[in-house]
C-alpha cells in the first residue's frame, strides 16, 4: 500500500469513526495520536541506535534518572517503555484510557529544559479532549483503541517515513479542512496555493544559503513548511532554514508545533509562540535570559494566510513602529494590520507573500491611505488574483499580494489568475499547470494578454490607487460578435479571421487554401471538407511533423533520468528537469501551450514519484513484491478487513496482465464478449413471441413481459415436446434455445470466475520471479509510455480546436437573413393561396380576406 492509499484508507476510517464528533475537533485526537506515536517511534529508534535490544528497553523507566537525563540530551523529551505507543498497543484488552492520561501527564514533565519551546503543553489539547470520545472510560478506551490501531502502520522512520508521514499528516489535515464548514480557514491553506506563494518565495531566496522564515497565523504549520520544502530544493543543507511561527488558537499552535516537528525539522530550528499576532507581537526574548535572548525577528520571508476582514482593536497603536509609517487599519478590518505587520518583519533584501480578501484592493477610508502610502514607498511587487471558492470555509475572492522593503523597479505586476483552475467537488482547485503559469509569469514578470501586466505607478495614480484587478488586466471573455453585413448577404468576415492570427502565423498557407477572396472584407469556403483540407494542408503536416521530431528523442531522455538513475535521483527536483526539458523541446514549435504539456507531465508524476520513494527507500527489489489487496467488509455490527486477492507493490497486475500475460487475458476477454452477447439473444428470443403468445404461456414470462422465467420454461418443454402444432413446437424451438443460453451463460460466468482467479495467481507468481530486464520494460510501460501518449495527442487536439473554429463560422453566418427572409415570402405566398381555396361564412371570408391583405403587404 503506496502513501496515497494509506492515506485514503486512514481518512475513510477516521471519518466513520468519529461519528457526531465536528471534524475541526476530531483531528486534534487523531494527528495528536500521530505526533505521539512519531515521537515514541523516535526514541525507540534512538535506543535501539545504541544497543538496546527488545528487552533492554523493558528496563527504560522514569525512575532512572542518568537514563532520563541522557535520553533527554539527545532529543529533548523522555517516554518511559510502559508509555510507548507500541506498548500501548501490545497490551491488548489491559489498555485503558488512564495509561493515555497517565503517559501525557509524565511526558509534559520530563521535557527537556532546552526543548520546552517547543513541547511545552503540545499534547494539552489531546488531554484535555479525551472526554469527547465518550461518556464513559470504556467508551473512550475504545475509540482511543481504534485511533491506534488506525494509525500503527504509518512508518515514522528512515526517508520514506518522512515523506509518508507529512504527507498523510497533510492529506487528514485538507480533508478535516474540506469537513469543518468555516472552521477551515483557522487551520488550513489549500496545499496549491501554498505551494504557489512557496515557489514565488522560494526564486527570490535562490542563492542564500541560511534563511529564516515566518508565519504569524501559522494555522496547522503547513503554509510554513511548503515555503521550507521549496526553498530547500535550492539549497545545500535544508538545515540551515530557521521557522518561526505565531498562532493565536492554542489546539491549532500545538498543530503547528506538530507539523513542524514531525517533518523531521529539528527543534533548535523550530520558534513558536501562541499568542495574537496584532497584539503580542515580538521581539521575542526567553524570560530566563531577556537580554541575550532579546531578538526584534527581522526575516528573510513573512508569509500568511490572516483570517479575512477580522474585527481588531486598533487603539493606541499610532506608535506602533509597525504601523506608524503606513496607517492604521479600520476597527472592523485587520487585513492591512496583518499585511503591515508581515512587512515590519522582512528583512530590506527579503520577501513577503500574503492572502487577503479582494476588498484590499480598492476599499477606501483608511485602507485607502494605507494602500496610497505602501505604492508611494514602492513595496507591493505584486498582486495575483486567485479563483473564486477556492478555500475551505468561504467563497469570497482572494488575492495574494507580494510585497518587498526594496525594489529596483517601481511598477505592480497584476496577474489575473481567476480563471485558471479545476473543478473539484464544491471547490476550485489550482492545477500544477496554474500554478507554473503563474509563477513564471512573476519571476519573468511577463506581460500576457488577459493574464499579466506590469503597471506604472503613474497609472495607479491616475485611478486614485485603486488596484482593483479588472481596471488593469482584462481577463473577460469576449462577447461574441455579429457582423450585419454578413449577417444579411453571407460570408465569413477577415475581420473575425483575425482572430485566429496565431494559426495563420503558424500555418502561413492555409488561408488561402481554405477561402476564396474576392477583394471585399469577406471570404467564403473555398473546399467541401474543412477537416480533411486542414489535416491534409502542407503547413499543418510540417507542424505536426516538427512537433514529432522535437520530442523524438523525450522517450530516451526519460528512460536516462526516470529508469537508470532510478535509485539515486533527486526525487524533489525532477519534475522541474523534467519540465525545462519538455519546454526547451517546444520552444521552436508554435500554439502548443507549454503549459498544458506540463500539465500532462504533471498528471504522470505523482505515480511516478510514489513508486521512486518506494524504490529508493525499499530497494529495487520492491518491484518485485506483491501485498495483499485489503478490503473493509461488515460483518453483524462491525467492519472487519479481510484480504480480497493480492496488488502489485510497485508493478500494478493490470500492466503484467496486459503485457507479460496478453494471452491469458484475451481468453478472459473473449469469455467476457460472448457473456455480453447473451441479453442481446435473449432480446431477439423475446422478439418473436406476440402479446397473445406471452398471455398463453404467462408463466414463463416475468410480469413485465420484458424477460424469461427459466425454471417454469424448463417445466414447460417436456409438454411442448409432446405438442406436435406447428405453433407449439416453434415455442418449443425458441424455449430450448432460452435454456442452452441459460446454461451458456452459467457455463461462461463460471469459467471467467476460474480464469480470473487462476490469471491472479499467475500475475501473482510473475510478478514475484521477474528478471530485472522485465521490471525495468514493465516501468518503462508504466511511467514513460502514458506521459509520451499524451503528449503525443497535442498537434491533434490543436488542429481539432481550429477546425471546430472554422466549422464555427461557417455555420454562423450560413444562413442569412435574406435566407430568412425568402424563406418567411414563400411561405406567405403559399399561405395566401391555401386562403384562396378556402370557404365558409361571410364574415369568414372577411376575416380571411383581412389575413390575406397582411400577408401580401397591402
Amino acid at each position: 500500500m503506496n502513501k496515497q492509499q494509506l492515506a485514503q484508507k486512514i481518512w475513510a476510517s477516521a471519518n466513520q469513526m468519529r461519528s457526531k464528533i465536528e471534524a475541526s475537533e476530531y483531528k486534534d485526537f487523531i494527528l495528536g495520536f500521530m505526533f505521539y506515536k512519531y515521537l515514541s517511534d523516535k526514541e525507540v529508534e534512538f535506543l535501539k541506535e545504541n544497543d538496546y535490544d527488545d528487552e533492554l528497553l523493558k528496563t527504560v523507566t522514569d525512575d532512572d534518572e542518568e537514563t532520563v537525563r541522557w535520553i533527554q540530551e539527545n532529543i529533548g523529551y523522555f517516554i518511559s517503555y510502559k508509555d510507548l505507543f507500541s506498548t500501548w498497543l501490545s497490551m491488548g484488552k489491559d489498555f485503558d484510557v488512564s495509561n493515555v492520561r497517565d503517559a501525557l501527564s509524565a511526558f509534559s514533565r520530563l521535557i527537556s529544559v532546552t526543548h520546552k519551546k517547543v513541547f511545552d503543553k503540545v499534547f494539552d489539547t489531546l488531554q484535555t479532549g479525551l472526554s469527547k470520545l465518550g461518556d464513559s472510560s470504556g467508551t473512550q478506551t475504545k475509540a482511543i483503541s481504534g485511533l491506534l490501531t488506525l494509525i500503527k502502520d504509518i512508518p515514522m522512520d528512515g526517508k520514506q517515513g518522512y515523506d509518508v508521514l507529512g504527507y498523510i499528516y497533510e492529506y487528514l489535515i485538507e480533508q478535516f479542512a474540506a469537513n469543518a464548514g468555516k472552521k477551515a480557514g483557522e487551520f488550513y491553506t489549500p496545499h496549491e496555493v501554498s505551494l504557489l506563494m512557496s515557489e514565488i518565495v522560494a526564486s527570490h531566496l535562490h542563492g542564500k544559503n541560511e534563511i529564516k522564515i515566518y508565519d504569524p497565523t501559522s494555522g496547522s504549520g503547513s503554509l510554513l513548511i511548503n515555503i521550507g520544502h521549496s526553498a530547500a530544493k535550492y539549497m545545500s543543507d535544508a538545515n540551515n532554514i530557521k521557522y518561526y511561527a505565531q498562532e493565536l488558537k492554542e489546539s491549532t499552535y500545538n498543530l503547528t508545533r506538530m507539523n513542524l516537528v514531525m517533518r523531521g525539522i529539528k527543534p533548535d530550528n523550530i520558534v513558536t509562540r501562541n499568542g495574537d499576532t496584532l497584539e503580542e507581537d515580538w521581539p521575542y526574548f526567553d524570560e530566563n535570559d531577556p537580554v541575550n535572548s532579546y531578538d526584534p525577528l527581522y526575516v528573510d520571508a513573512v508569509v500568511s494566510n490572516p483570517p479575512y476582514s477580522q474585527a481588531w482593536d486598533p487603539s493606541n497603536k499610532e506608535a506602533d513602529p509597525r504601523y506608524a509609517r503606513f496607517g492604521l487599519a479600520p476597527k472592523g478590518k485587520a487585513d492591512y494590520a496583518f499585511l503591515l505587520h508581515d512587512l515590519f518583519h522582512v528583512k530590506p533584501d527579503g520577501i513577503m507573500t500574503i492572502v487577503l480578501p479582494h476588498g484590499v484592493l480598492f476599499r477606501g477610508g483608511e485602507e485607502g491611505e494605507i494602500r496610497k502610502n505602501l505604492i508611494e514607498s514602492n513595496h507591493i511587487d505584486a498582486i495575483i488574483g486567485l479563483p473564486a471558492n477556492i478555500f475551505y470555509g468561504t467563497g469570497i475572492p482572494t488575492i495574494i499580494m507580494v510585497l518587498r522593503q526594496k525594489r529596483e523597479n517601481t511598477d505592480v505586476l497584476i496577474i489575473d489568475a481567476s480563471k485558471g483552475f479545476i473543478k473539484e467537488g464544491k471547490n476550485n482547485k489550482l492545477r500544477q499547470s496554474d500554478i507554473k503559469r503563474i509563477t513564471d509569469a512573476y519571476i519573468k514578470r511577463e506581460e500576457i494578454p488577459q493574464f499579466s501586466r506590469k503597471v506604472t505607478r503613474e497609472e495607479i495614480r491616475s485611478n486614485d490607487y485603486n488596484l482593483n484587478i479588472p481596471r488593469y488586466v482584462d481577463s473577460s471573455e469576449k462577447a461574441e460578435h455579429w457582423d450585419i453585413y454578413a449577417s444579411m448577404f453571407g460570408g465569413i468576415p477577415n475581420a473575425e479571421l483575425e482572430g485566429m492570427k496565431d494559426y495563420w502565423d503558424a500555418f502561413p498557407n492555409l488561408k488561402s487554401e481554405l477561402f476564396e477572396q474576392d477583394g471585399s472584407p469577406y471570404v467564403s469556403i473555398a473546399i467541401e471538407d474543412i477537416k480533411d483540407a486542414i489535416k491534409n494542408s502542407k503547413d499543418v503536416v510540417a507542424f505536426e511533423e516538427a512537433y514529432c521530431k522535437a520530442f523524438e528523442t523525450f522517450p530516451i531522455d526519460l528512460k536516462n533520468m526516470l529508469i537508470d538513475q532510478m535509485e539515486k535521483i533527486d526525487i524533489s527536483k525532477t519534475e522541474s528537469l523534467l519540465s525545462d526539458n519538455i519546454f526547451g523541446r517546444l520552444s521552436d514549435i508554435p500554439l502548443i501551450d507549454k503549459y498544458e504539456a506540463f500539465q500532462l507531465l504533471d498528471n504522470c508524476w505523482n505515480e511516478v514519484s510514489i513508486d521512486l520513494e518506494i524504490i529508493q527507500t525499499e530497494g529495487f527489489s520492491a518491484t518485485k513484491k506483491v501485498d495483499p489487496h485489503l478490503v473493509t467488509r461488515k460483518k453483524g455490527n462491525e467492519e472487519q478487513e479481510l484480504q480480497d486477492g493480492w496488488a502489485g507493490h510497485v508493478l500494478p497486475f493490470n500492466l503484467v496482465q496486459e503485457t507479460i500475460l496478453k494471452q491469458d487475458l484475451n481468453e478472459i476477454r473473449e469469455l467476457e464478449s460472448r457473456l455480453a452477447d447473451i441479453p442481446g439473444e435473449y432480446e431477439t428470443l423475446l422478439d418473436e413471441f406476440g402479446e397473445e403468445d406471452k398471455d398463453a404461456y404467462r408463466e414463463c414470462f416475468s410480469e413485465e413481459g420484458d424477460a424469461f422465467v427459466t425454471k417454469e420454461i424448463s417445466k414447460k418443454l417436456k409438454e411442448l415436446k409432446k405438442d406436435t402444432s406447428p405453433e407449439a413446437q416453434n415455442t418449443y424451438r425458441i424455449f430450448s434455445k432460452v435454456c442452452d443460453l441459460t446454461q451458456d451463460e452459467k457455463t461462461l460466468r463460471t469459467d471467467i470466475k476460474n480464469k480470473t482467479l487462476k490469471l491472479e495467481t499467475k500475475t501473482k507468481e510473475t510478478i514475484e520471479n521477474l528478471s530485472d530486464e522485465q521490471v525495468l520494460k514493465l516501468l518503462e510501460e508504466k511511467w514513460i509510455s502514458p506521459l509520451k501518449s499524451e503528449l503525443d495527442k497535442l498537434p491533434d487536439v490543436i488542429v481539432d480546436t481550429l477546425v471546430a473554429g472554422i466549422q464555427a463560422l461557417q455555420s454562423k453566418y450560413a444562413t442569412t437573413f435574406m435566407d430568412i427572409e425568402n424563406e418567411i415570402h414563400e411561405t406567405e405566398k403559399q399561405l395566401v393561396k391555401m386562403i384562396d381555396e378556402l370557404d365558409g361564412s361571410e364574415y369568414d371570408l372577411k376575416g380571411l380576406g383581412e389575413l390575406k391583405a397582411l400577408l401580401m403587404g397591402d
